[in-house]
């Protein structure tokens, strides 16, 4: 018998310093972490010495549709010097994404023309962290 399973878009929330981000784009949100979690090199007679990398820092973009209610209110964390918490979940798939110490790195492009395109805002998340149950 196959096992048929369900995904919907809606049981995905962003969530930025309190804020419910609504009007979410196609792509909706995606992130990843700066750097690996290891670096290894191999020796001569071929020992390996595996190197930690402390990085903690990730990426996550939030897609937005140009009429979202809160497009203002993003446009505003430019203004932010403090770190806030962003975060991502999808509690259906045991999913969540972000961390508590984020910032805007730069204003979206705009792109208009005949079709509203989706506006993508860059964070730096400092203490990135990817779950998942």
């Amino acid at each position: 018998m196959a096992n048929v399973t369900t995904y919907d878009a809606k049981d995905t929330t962003v969530v930025v310093d309190g804020v419910y981000i609504t009007g979410l784009g196609e792509d909706m949100i995606s992130g990843e972490k700066e750097e690996d979690f290891f670096e290894d090199s191999t020796g001569a007679q071929g020992d390996v010495v595996k190197s930690i990398i402390n990085d903690t820092r990730g990426t996550v973009s939030i897609f937005i549709q140009p009429t979202s209610p809160q497009k203002a209110y993003l446009m505003s964390l430019a203004k932010r010097t403090e770190p806030f918490p962003l975060w991502a979940v999808n509690k259906k798939l045991g999913e969540r994404i972000g961390g508590t110490k984020a910032n805007l790195l730069t204003f979206p492009a705009f792109d208009r023309g005949a079709t509203a395109e989706d506006m993508e805002f860059v964070f730096r998340v400092f203490d990135f962290t990817v779950e998942a149950a």
